[in-house]
């Protein structure tokens, strides 16, 4: 047998335990979020309807907000990691100091705009008075943790890019943590209702954000900003926002028309759907890990090592893929009724439930090839792709659907084209090697 020599592919490959080293954490950052939704949920939900109605419109708002700026997550990592890769870390720290500097700014605007806005956003939203009237005031409180909320944002794309997914997941359940603790003592003993769900919103994201910015100031860089690496940032932020509006449109066209459907569609709707976000995060954290060793080996100078790389995590996402696959067709009969006992729905249910089962190769693939393209830089193809994908299948067929009747079915038809046109894309550009870009900055 020939020996492993250092230009072999073998030596290229990362071993299994490192992927899974910056993955899992990431994992637990990514699950935190929800999880600690859920607790706030199931704490104002006994407060009533009205409450919990203002709490899900409210949480809804400012989580719009935050998912269309990660790009001061995604986009710092990847600049990041590819200084990283070049033996700079003092750099790749410095990117993560300017990225929180833009986390504030964007912070600030949020917050101010949000106040103006809040009260008819809320009402054009729901378009009942009590329900937005309810909203707004957790509403206002909270976005006084929207600069917070970026800032952890922003500590978490530097540290990825370092390859550190472990303090980002002490910081962010330490916030939690304490939030989870502190939530029903202020809604209930203290007495202040929903909007002590909100304060303790903002002492999460206070305490997590405090974390990050006490590990920049530790790392003794230069924290003065640089206007030259803040506006790079933003021009690498602009592709990703348009990608992140895209998979905004389709997620709240395809509720729209479930909505436009039946009690029952929309149901079902909610509960796959739901199912299908879980597991989007389960497999986003091999994206992440992705995103840090690709960007790393790319700013090394080694496109082959990225590329074996990329071939190694894309095979990982297939393999998670197909095993979620069979987990989820095997649980079909009796995980659904875990979320309802409703027979219109469980009846409705399957209509989208073999979709969702028969799509997760396709997502552990998709997601896996994203973190790579993200990992190298290349957002614009991957916001062009998304567009394409987005208006050229799922929107039509979404609306299609819902002018002939197709119901959840059409609905999942239109999600499964948006899959599979996002599969030949990545795909497509993966083999073509034109992502990986070597250098400390990607170049083109």
């Amino acid at each position: 047998m020939a020996a492993v020599t250092a230009t072999s592919p073998v030596a290229d490959r990362v071993p299994a335990r490192r992927v899974l080293g910056l993955a899992v954490p990431a994992l637990g950052v990514l699950a935190a979020e929800p999880l600690y939704v859920l607790v706030d949920t199931a704490v104002v939900g006994h407060l009533g309807a009205l409450p919990l109605a203002g709490l899900a419109l409210g949480g809804a708002l400012l989580t719009l907000v935050s998912t269309q700026l990660t790009f001061l997550s995604y986009g710092t990592t990847a600049r990041a990691a590819r200084l990283h890769g070049a033996g700079r870390r003092a750099d790749a720290v410095g990117e993560g100091a300017q990225a929180t500097w833009l986390a504030l700014a964007v912070g600030l605007v949020v917050l101010g705009l949000g106040q103006l806005l809040a009260a008819p956003v809320a009402l054009a939203m729901s378009g009942d008075p009590a329900i937005a009237d309810r909203a707004v005031s957790w509403l206002r409180i909270a976005l006084f943790g929207a600069p917070l909320i970026l800032v952890t944002v922003a500590g978490n794309g530097w540290m990825r890019g370092v390859q550190d997914t472990v303090r980002p997941l002490r910081y962010v359940l330490a916030g939690n943590g304490i939030s989870a603790v502190l939530c029903p003592v202020l809604v209930y003993p203290v007495g202040w209702g929903l909007e002590g769900s909100a304060v303790a919103n903002v002492v999460a994201q206070t305490i997590s954000a405090g974390l990050f910015v006490r590990a920049l100031a530790r790392e003794r860089v230069g924290l003065r900003p640089r206007p030259a690496v803040v506006r790079a940032q933003l021009g690498l932020g602009r592709d990703l926002v348009l990608r992140s509006l895209a998979f905004q449109a389709c997620f709240v066209s395809a509720t729209a028309v479930a909505a436009r459907t039946s009690t029952e569609a929309v149901g079902a709707h909610q509960v796959v759907w739901q199912l299908w976000m879980f597991l989007a995060l389960v497999l986003d954290s091999l994206a992440i890990a992705a995103q840090s060793l690709v960007g790393a080996a790319l700013g090394a100078g080694s496109a082959r090592q990225a590329r074996v790389v990329a071939g190694q995590v894309t095979a990982y996402g297939l393999v998670l893929g197909c095993a979620l696959t069979v987990v989820f067709a095997a649980l079909a009969p009796v995980l659904p009724r875990a979320f309802t006992s409703d027979a219109g729905v469980l009846a409705t249910i399957p209509h989208a439930w073999w979709f969702f089962v028969a799509l997760q190769p396709v997502a552990g693939v998709v997601f896996a090839l994203d973190g790579v393209l993200l990992g190298a830089g290349d957002a614009a193809f991957l916001r062009t792709a998304t567009l394409a994908a987005a208006l050229l299948g799922f929107l039509p067929l979404i609306w299609v659907s819902h002018g002939l009747g197709w119901g959840l079915g059409g609905i999942w038809t239109g999600l499964s084209v948006f899959m599979v046109l996002r599969l030949l894309t990545v795909v497509a550009r993966w083999r073509s090697g034109r992502w990986a870009v070597t250098g400390a900055v990607r170049t083109a």
